[in-house]
């Protein structure tokens, strides 16, 4: 028989390493930080047909979808569930989504960027604006004073005044 002085540092140590294993973005069936580089990418025009097919529409303020010109919504390279993930939100807020911003240079940079295809901006509605801070919860400002808000998913919606930018680690459900 095993005794308690034995088994506790077994089942704590098991107890770890299983919690390890299923947090989101670190274990190995977690969705975010890990599966950076097993992502599948999309074109602009793959990318345009989801986006019509679900009712999102999308703007620039330059009228134009070159990925290396700041003043284009370009689609080009964005992550297959960053576009689900746009889907998924269309779905479940039932709001009218315009897309401002997706992976065209002039954003911040880094691993989870606009232009690595994380990120996509969304135009503010008082439907989107309502139904972010009613369905999600408020994680606290971003290091540039954002008010950011994290879906059950685990994707982060940030308030960036005019607009929010949204990271999306998977496809938020899809």
């Amino acid at each position: 028989m095993v005794s308690r002085m034995t088994l506790r540092p077994v089942l704590t140590a098991l107890a770890l390493v299983l919690g390890a294993l299923f947090v989101p973005g670190v274990g190995a069936f977690g969705t975010g930080a890990t599966q950076a580089h097993a992502v599948t990418k999309l074109t602009h025009a793959q990318a345009t047909s989801r986006f019509s097919s679900s009712g999102i529409t999308w703007s620039s303020s330059g009228g134009c979808s070159n990925r290396n010109v700041a003043t284009c919504t370009s689609f080009d390279q964005l992550n297959l569930a960053t576009a689900q993930g746009a889907q998924t939100l269309k779905s479940a807020t039932g709001c009218a989504l315009n897309i401002t911003g997706g992976t065209e240079t002039g954003h911040a940079s880094g691993t989870y960027s606009h232009w690595n295809g994380y990120k996509l901006d969304y135009g503010k509605s008082t439907c989107l604006t309502n139904y972010i801070h009613s369905a999600f919860s408020y994680i606290g400002l971003r290091g540039d004073g954002a008010p950011q808000y994290q879906s059950g998913s685990g994707n982060i919606y940030a308030d960036e005044g005019n607009h929010w930018d949204v990271l999306y680690y998977n496809c938020g459900g899809c």
